[in-house]
C-alpha cells in the first residue's frame, strides 16, 4: 500500500482557542506572553495583532510600540499539548494513527482512508471544513513522507496535495527552513546563497555533511522518502480493530445496531482465521460535535461467537446518546487470547455446562459491572491475605489446595479490623469483644492457631487466631496481635463463619 501522510499546521492554534471561549476578542489585536530573561516575550498572536506586523518572539514593550492598543495575556505552558492532544483524538475518524506535532500541528498516517471519502481532495476538504468550524485556521498538506507533507502545509504555494513520488518537484522551490532545519543550520544556507532546496539538494552528501552536520542529511532524506521516519500515534492503534464510517449522521437506535453488528461479524471473522477469541471489546461512537460515546464488554473466556456478543451489547447501547449524528464507529478488542476451533464448536452444545456457565456470568457482569463477579483460587501463603489469589479467566487452574484440615471462614474481610476486648488472663479468648459499636458475649472459644509472619516477603509480629462464637449463635474469626510480655497486644477480627 502506498503511504500517504497528511500534516495539519494551526496557524494561530492558541489564540484561535481564546477567542472560542471570547468570542468578543474576535476583532481585538491580542496576544499571549511569557517572561524570559526579564522581558515578556510573545509566544502567540492572534490574525488580528500578525496583520499589524506583530509576531511571536516580539518583546511585549516593541508590540505596544506598534499597536497601543494590543491585549496582552499570560501565556499557559503546557496548553498547546493538551489543545493538540485533543484535536488529534478528535481526528482520529479521518485515520487511525494520529500524531501530535508541536507546538502547533499534526500528523496523520492516511494510507488507504481518503477513498471513503472519495478521493484525497474531498478528502482533505471535509477535514479542513469541519476544523475551520470549530474556529481554528489551518492549512494541511497531503504528501507520501511526513516531511513533504510538513513543508507544503508551511510554505507551499501552488498545491496542498503533492502526487504519489512527487516529493522532488514539490520541495525544490521551498525555502530550507521547510526541512525542519536547527536555525543555525537554516540562516547558515541562506547566507550562502542557497535560498532554495533544489540548490543543494543535489550536492555531493560528504559536502554537506562536513558544513551542515548530519542532521541536514536527515532531514532531507526523510522529506524526499529515502529515510525512515516513525509516527508515533497518541493513542496505540489495537491490532483487533474495525471501523465503520457513515456517508450521513447516524441518530437512531437501529442504524446504530446495524453498524455493531457488521463491525462485531467482520472482527470475529478475523479472530476465527486467526484461531482467537476477545476476552473484552470497546464499542466507540464518534459523533460530529467531536464526543466520543464508547460502552465496552467482558466475557469470562475468550469468545467470537456473535450473537452472544451481541447480546451483552444490547444492554448498554441505550447508554450511547447520538445527539447530532454519529459519524464514525470503531470496535475495538484490546484483549484477546487463544480460543481452537476444537473449543469453539462446543458454542453448538446445549449440554455443555461450562460454556452456559460462562455465558451467564457474562449477561450478569454485563448488568451489575464487569468488576462485580470475581474467581479466586488458593495460593502458596500461610498468611490469611496471601492464601488466595484472583482467577484471570474461568480456565485457569489452581497450582494448589484450598486448606481444609483447620477452620476457616467463609467472608475473610479484606483488611482485619480493630476490635475492643476483654479478657481474663493472658493466652485466653476474649469473654466479649466490642465491634462496630455493638457488644458481643462469647459462648464458645477455640484457639489458639499461631500463624507467624512470612519473614522472606514481610516483617512483623505474629498472630493468635480463636474461633468464637457469641451468644446470638453467630461465629467469628479473631485474632491477637503479638504478646502481653511486649506490650498491650490489639485484638483484631478477621472473618465470619457461616
Amino acid at each position: 500500500m502506498q503511504k500517504r501522510f497528511v500534516s495539519i499546521w494551526f496557524r494561530h492554534l492558541l489564540t484561535d482557542w481564546f477567542t472560542r471561549r471570547r468570542p468578543e476578542l474576535r476583532d481585538v489585536p491580542f496576544v499571549f506572553a511569557a517572561p524570559e530573561r526579564g522581558r515578556m516575550i510573545i509566544k502567540a498572536v492572534n490574525p488580528v495583532a500578525a496583520a499589524n506586523g506583530i509576531h511571536i518572539g516580539m518583546v511585549v514593550a516593541d508590540s505596544r510600540a506598534i499597536l497601543p492598543e494590543v491585549q496582552v495575556f499570560n501565556s499557559q505552558q503546557g496548553k498547546d499539548i493538551t489543545l493538540l492532544s485533543a484535536l488529534a483524538e478528535w481526528c482520529i475518524r479521518y485515520a487511525p494513527i494520529v500524531a501530535i506535532d508541536p507546538p502547533d500541528g499534526l500528523i496523520l498516517d492516511v494510507s488507504g482512508c481518503a477513498h471513503l471519502w472519495g478521493g484525497e481532495r474531498p478528502y482533505l476538504r471535509d477535514m479542513v471544513t469541519r476544523l475551520s468550524a470549530f474556529g481554528y485556521q489551518v492549512r494541511p498538506g497531503m504528501a507520501d513522507t511526513v516531511g513533504c507533507a510538513w513543508a507544503i502545509a508551511r510554505f507551499g504555494r501552488l498545491k496542498l496535495i503533492v502526487d504519489a513520488g512527487g516529493q522532488v518537484e514539490a520541495l525544490q522551490h521551498l525555502p530550507p527552513v521547510a526541512l525542519r532545519l536547527e536555525n543555525g543550520i537554516a540562516e547558515k544556507l541562506e547566507k550562502l546563497g542557497l535560498t532554495e532546496i533544489g540548490s543543494f539538494m543535489n550536492m555531493p552528501r560528504a559536502a554537506l555533511r562536513r558544513r551542515f552536520t548530519d542532521n541536514l542529511l536527515l532531514r532531507l532524506d526523510q522529506a524526499l522518502g529515502q529515510g525512515i521516519e516513525y509516527v508515533q500515534p497518541i493513542k496505540p492503534v489495537e491490532p483487533y480493530q474495525e471501523r465503520l464510517p457513515s456517508l450521513e449522521p447516524i441518530k437512531t437506535a437501529p442504524g446504530i445496531e446495524h453498524a455493531l453488528r457488521t463491525l462485531m461479524e467482520k472482527l470475529c471473522k478475523r479472530l476465527s482465521t486467526e484461531e482467537k477469541g476477545l476476552r473484552k471489546a470497546v464499542f466507540k461512537c464518534y459523533r460530529i460535535d467531536g464526543n466520543i460515546q464508547a460502552i465496552d464488554i467482558g466475557t469470562a473466556r475468550p469468545s467470537r461467537n456473535v450473537v452472544h456478543l451481541l447480546k451483552l451489547f444490547e444492554i448498554k447501547i441505550c447508554q450511547i446518546k447520538p445527539a447530532l449524528g454519529i459519524e464514525l464507529f470503531v470496535l475495538e478488542a484490546p484483549v484477546v487470547e487463544i480460543l481452537s476451533s476444537s473449543q469453539d464448536a462446543i458454542w453448538n452444545f446445549s449440554y455443555n455446562r461450562e460454556m452456559e456457565i460462562a455465558e451467564l456470568l457474562d449477561r450478569i457482569a454485563v448488568k451489575v459491572g464487569m468488576n462485580t463477579i470475581h474467581r479466586y483460587l488458593p495460593d502458596e501463603h500461610h498468611w490469611p491475605e496471601r492464601s488466595y489469589k484472583l482467577a484471570t479467566s474461568l480456565q485457569e487452574e489452581a497450582s494448589t489446595t484450598w486448606r481444609d484440615d483447620l477452620p476457616r471462614p467463609v467472608h475473610l474481610l479484606p483488611n482485619p479490623e480493630l476490635i475492643e476486648v476483654t479478657v481474663a488472663m493472658p493466652d485466653y479468648p476474649p469473654m466479649l469483644f466490642k465491634y462496630k459499636g455493638n457488644l458481643h458475649r462469647v459462648q464458645k472459644a477455640d484457639g489458639p492457631e499461631r500463624i507467624e509472619q512470612e519473614w522472606w516477603i514481610e516483617q512483623g509480629l505474629y498472630r493468635d487466631y480463636y474461633c468464637i462464637e457469641d451468644d446470638k449463635g453467630e461465629r467469628y474469626w479473631i485474632f491477637r496481635l503479638g504478646h502481653y510480655q511486649h506490650a498491650e497486644p490489639k485484638w483484631f477480627i478477621h472473618g465470619f463463619f457461616a
